[in-house]
């Protein structure tokens, strides 16, 4: 038998592989359904975000808001931050739900500030006090927030609006700008500018069609915006004539995500898709139709498959993978197209790492040595405990303890710019994505719970092939015996599959 030389495939860098929080055998999965916004089609936020902050603006300024010298600052805003619109503050938190960092308005919270409005406090994101930004469609609104609460502060806005009553206004702003398609007319007329085009995922997703798996797009955008959108990032691509409809076996849009999975739509047919003209789709569904609405349940049995048969790949933490993994059992995919850029900085930051958790381990040995030496001195001065053989004097344990609280003292000034380092990374003023100092952060934990895998890019599956059996690795306890000299959850991430 010939040998096959290989030599040629190497592994993907960190940022583009794929990693697991439950094991996932994509040999087992028969259909994969796909979101498109920031799953498929990715844009350039930066511009993206311009346009919404800017429609905003303009909406707002129609009602009298005095928002004509904003500007939208992406440093004052990140994904996984949460609004909390009874005080008017962003905030941070870690997997408990303990805020870590804060900010009012535009103004950062001081420590001691923070501790004692949130001391008590446990995030709840049910509670409609929370708002949570888990969408980099939400980035604009949450900065659009933060100015608001300025101008109410300086008593620039009516003083019967509250902090509370800001966002739901700031929000509608912007859904009024979708509903009447402004934004996305500019994505349409000049998708150069806002999409960024990935030439890897049309064979991706054509290797996993030619595997075997029904491919669906499951979108909540509209079918002229979705054709468009679709055609510009596949169509070039792909070989000879064919089109990214090609690629479908169904193509739902508008589908009304989370009540495509909650609810019980009915799906109506696009029929002629030049007029958008739609008829209630009586029977069966179509191999290759077009549709609007429907529901998670009619697409099982069309498949005739079910649950765990299934994945579902989308960027939305509950629109997407949350709701599909709880309602419907479907596997789950996340897309956090973010992630890429904070694997980049966590390796830039290695070896800035290593120093930093050498000072540490030795931060903790000499403190250990302190709270003895001030236990021992302890026991001598009370008289108590058990008797030493050769019992040091009173003095020498207060010149070895402050000797020890000399060295402390430098370690602290040698650590105090690393650790300043080690969180801003990404970001300037909310640091890593997926790290609360640290602690995993709550987006993190959001991650954990409803994502069976998560990915960069949905072209990161390319290199792990349809056939691939995604590992999840074994789970690390605080207890667990520590194969490095100090273990930095900041500087690697766990699970690569």
């Amino acid at each position: 038998m010939t040998e096959l030389n290989l030599s040629h495939l190497t592994l993907p860098t960190p940022e583009r592989r794929v990693y697991c929080n439950r094991t996932l055998n994509l040999r087992s999965i028969r259909a994969i359904g796909f979101d498109m916004d920031y799953t498929l089609i990715h844009y350039k936020s930066a511009e993206w975000e311009l346009q919404a902050y800017a429609h905003m603006q303009r909406r707002l300024a129609q009602k009298g808001w005095p928002v004509e010298h904003l500007a939208f600052d992406s440093e004052l805003v990140s994904l996984g931050i949460i609004l909390d619109i009874e005080h008017g503050n962003l905030v941070k938190a870690n997997r408990f739900g303990f805020v870590k960092k804060a900010v009012h308005g535009t103004r950062v919270m001081g420590f001691d500030e923070v501790r004692a409005l949130y001391a008590q406090e446990i995030i709840d994101l049910s509670e409609s006090r929370w708002v949570f930004i888990h969408t980099l469609f939400g980035l604009s609104e949450a900065c659009m927030y933060a100015q608001a609460v300025d101008l109410i502060d300086e008593g620039r806005l009516a003083p019967a609006l509250g902090y509370r009553e800001l966002y739901p206004q700031i929000r509608a702003s912007l859904d009024e700008a979708h509903m009447e398609g402004q934004l996305k007319a500019h994505v349409i007329a000049e998708p150069e500018r806002y999409v960024e085009l990935d030439p890897e995922l049309p064979l991706a997703l054509l290797d996993l069609k030619h595997a075997g798996k029904r491919l669906m797009l499951i979108t909540n955008s509209e079918w002229h915006y979705a054709n468009a959108m679709m055609a510009y990032a596949f169509d070039a691509f792909l070989p000879g004539e064919m089109t990214w409809r090609d690629l479908f076996d169904l193509t739902i849009v508008r589908s009304m995500k989370p009540g495509f999975f909650t609810g019980t739509f009915p799906f109506l047919e696009l029929v002629d898709e030049e007029r958008e003209h739609l008829v209630i789709a009586q029977n069966q569904l179509k191999l290759g139709g077009v549709y609007v609405g429907g529901n998670a349940p009619a697409v099982e049995r069309f498949l005739g498959l079910s649950g765990e048969q299934i994945l579902y790949v989308g960027d939305h933490i509950y629109a997407d993978v949350h709701v599909s993994k709880d309602l419907m059992r479907w596997r789950t995919a996340l897309v956090l197209r973010d992630l890429e850029q904070e694997i980049v900085s966590l390796t830039a930051f290695a070896d800035a790492q290593v120093t930093l958790d050498a000072l540490m381990e030795e931060k903790e040995l000499l403190e250990h040595r302190f709270s003895v030496a001030r236990l021992t001195l302890q026991r001598i001065e009370k008289g108590y405990g058990p008797e030493l053989a050769t019992p040091p004097s009173a003095r020498d344990l207060r010149d070895t303890m402050q000797q020890l609280r000399a060295r402390l003292v430098e370690l602290d000034a040698e650590v105090e710019p690393l650790v300043r380092a080690a969180t801003t990374l990404v970001h300037p003023l909310w640091g890593l994505l997926l790290r609360a100092g640290n602690d995993k952060s709550h987006l993190a934990r959001q991650i954990e719970r409803s994502a069976d895998v998560y990915m960069s890019r949905v072209s990161n599956l390319l290199s792990q092939t349809p056939f691939v059996y995604l590992r999840a690795p074994r789970g690390s306890l605080p207890h667990d015996p520590i194969t490095t000299a100090h273990a930095a959850p900041d500087t690697h991430v766990d699970g690569w599959c």
